[in-house]
């Protein structure tokens, strides 16, 4: 069933970033982002500063979860300015809300991912939310993360290639492999920038546990890998 938007939560959300307003800092901030839709000019940690005591405040604690995906969703879908749909992700990853970071979340993280298209809006969702997701349940989700490597979707499979960046030693080496295979130079997606470069931001991350690996890696693929991809992947071997 459907939940119900906490509007209460949504129009203090937004009251408190427009109370932060810079319109010069906007200006410069929408610009370096090509961003369409206008900041308010806060900083990422302003931004997070201003929000914390509103979404950690009782009188806006959201009791079920389909409430707090519409809320979620509400924030995202109907932003004004940018830094709401930043604020978005950090009550989506909010202290109060962790139980709910299961698989049955995905969804609501595949339609961020889709509709935010860009690497400010994507990357932490990818990484943290459903990289997190995917570690505490691996079995189920692995099947979403291999479709989502070869989805008509830049920015699904760059998800893909990135949902491991913190995993370390638990790494699944083969899923890694498959996502960054499906995405190599002659692949659909290969020559995409923000492709060539979550490939070599992966094996990079993964070189800090597995420097051989990806040495091995890199040069089983020499002729599929771009320049890009090779030079983030060694860059501190």
């Amino acid at each position: 069933m459907p939940g119900t938007a906490r509007r209460d939560l949504v129009a203090e959300v937004r009251r408190t970033l427009a109370a932060g307003a810079d319109a010069e800092r906007a200006a410069a901030q929408q610009r370096y982002m090509k961003s369409a839709m206008p900041y308010h000019g806060l900083t990422l940690p302003d931004m997070r500063a201003a929000v914390r005591p509103v979404l950690a405040d009782p009188a806006y604690r959201i009791e079920g979860r389909a409430d707090w995906e519409a809320t979620i969703r509400a924030l995202w879908d109907n932003a004004t300015h940018r830094e709401e749909r930043y604020a978005a992700i950090e009550l989506a990853a909010h202290r109060h809300y962790r139980a709910w970071q299961d698989p049955d979340t995905v969804p609501l993280y595949r339609h961020l991912i889709v509709t935010g298209a860009w690497w400010d809006l994507v990357d932490g969702v990818a990484a943290e939310q459903v990289g997190g997701i995917l570690a505490d349940h691996r079995r189920r989700l692995t099947p979403t993360i291999r479709a989502w490597a070869v989805e008509d979707d830049l920015w699904l499979r760059r998800s893909a290639i990135i949902s491991q960046l913190g995993h370390k030693e638990s790494t699944d080496l083969d899923l890694l492999s498959d996502a960054i295979d499906a995405n190599l130079e002659g692949t659909a997606y290969g020559s995409e920038f923000f492709i060539r470069k979550a490939i070599g931001w992966a094996l990079r991350q993964h070189a800090r546990v597995a420097p051989d690996w990806v040495r091995a890696f890199v040069a089983s693929r020499a002729d599929r890998l771009s320049g890009l991809s090779r030079r983030e992947a060694l860059k501190h071997l």
